[in-house]
């Protein structure tokens, strides 16, 4: 039996959750979010709780019991509290910078980079070596962090490059003299 599948998901006070057939749609202080699930999982909702109930123990069913479970959880975290993703700029000259809504990069190209969020994101820039990405949707939070991190991402010789906060980068050791 899925741990993460049997554990009930509580509602808190402001968030409505309508279930229709497979479609769930969340709706909270933060905004709105709308899903599709399996139709074979069935999702009940009783006064502030929803459990996700798996009609039998075929391997298909259990696959997908926690991933819906987990999926419910953060759409319902996600329009209450919202997601952030923070990113750290390290090496000489390495700085980002908010213009409008875009973030400009410069990390060591010939030429500035500039990332649009998209709709539903933001952006922030509490420092020039300090990135925030917030939003409601864990998965295009956690998206565009990523893609932010792939503009220079942190190599094993100096460690430079753009990191999540708190990642560990493990490092090489470089050329030996003779």
């Amino acid at each position: 039996m899925s741990r993460v599948g049997k554990k009930p998901i509580e509602i808190p006070a402001g968030v409505t959750v309508t279930i229709n057939g497979s479609v769930v749609t969340v709706k909270g202080p933060k905004g709105e979010l709308s899903r599709s699930f399996s139709p074979d999982m069935e999702i009940k909702m009783e006064e502030n709780v929803i459990n996700v109930v798996r009609p039998s123990e075929s391997k298909e069913h259990r696959t997908i019991h926690g991933t819906t479970r987990a999926l419910l959880a953060n759409m319902v975290e996600g329009v209450s509290k919202g997601f952030e993703r923070n990113l750290e700029l390290i090496g000489v000259g390495y700085r980002a910078q908010k213009q409008g809504k875009k973030l400009v990069l410069n990390v060591g190209y010939s030429h500035p980079v500039e990332i649009e969020p998209e709709e539903g994101l933001e952006i922030e820039v509490p420092s020039n070596t300090k990135v925030t990405v917030k939003g409601i949707n864990k998965e295009r939070v956690g998206a565009l962090a990523a893609n932010i991190r792939d503009v220079r991402p942190p190599e094993p010789y100096k460690g430079k490059g753009i990191r999540y906060e708190g990642e560990y980068v493990r490092r090489k050791e470089g050329k030996t003299g003779k």
